[in-house]
């Protein structure tokens, strides 16, 4: 049996991945704007918040990147599988809520489905963002891919 089988054979569906706790501070929006060019007063104007109209929608001030539970989701599917020979392939999400300054946010994953096919062994999850209230703010679904070698990671892993 080839090692990516042995290791794909190894994971369980419904194994749940905790993420790591993420609290949004004006820095963490900085810097997130700051790496994806993304400087929408959404994100860095209170005053024009309180000013802009949304509908019925009312934000309460600024609000974290969407895309930043991208990353965080990411972060928490690329620290599990890249031990196991895994990689990230797809990443699909619906933002339910937005997430403000002072909320600590923590994603998760769960291996949904297993399905070999003649060009690899893939693994399924489903993901969630939930704040420090318990409350559902994304969801969706991931894929990844357990292979002989990840590609860019060192020899060995």
């Amino acid at each position: 049996m080839d090692p990516a089988q042995q290791r794909f054979d190894a994971i369980e569906v419904g194994t749940v991945i905790p993420g790591r706790p993420f609290t949004v501070t004006t820095e963490t929006i900085q810097a997130f704007g700051d790496a994806s060019l993304d400087y929408n007063p959404l994100h860095f104007d209170p005053e024009w918040m309180e000013k802009a109209s949304f509908g019925k929608t009312s934000f309460g001030g600024v609000i974290m990147h969407g895309m930043q539970n991208f990353a965080l989701i990411t972060r928490t599917l690329t620290d599990w599988l890249v031990p196991r020979g895994g990689y990230h392939r797809r990443l699909e999400t619906r933002w339910l809520k937005p997430t403000k300054l002072g909320h600590t946010i923590t994603p998760s994953a769960r291996v949904s489905a297993k399905h070999r096919t003649a060009g690899g062994y893939w693994l399924q999850f489903d993901v969630e963002v939930r704040n420090q209230d318990g409350e559902l703010v994304a969801t969706g679904d991931a894929l990844a891919e357990i292979v002989e070698r990840v590609p860019g990671a060192a020899p060995g892993q």
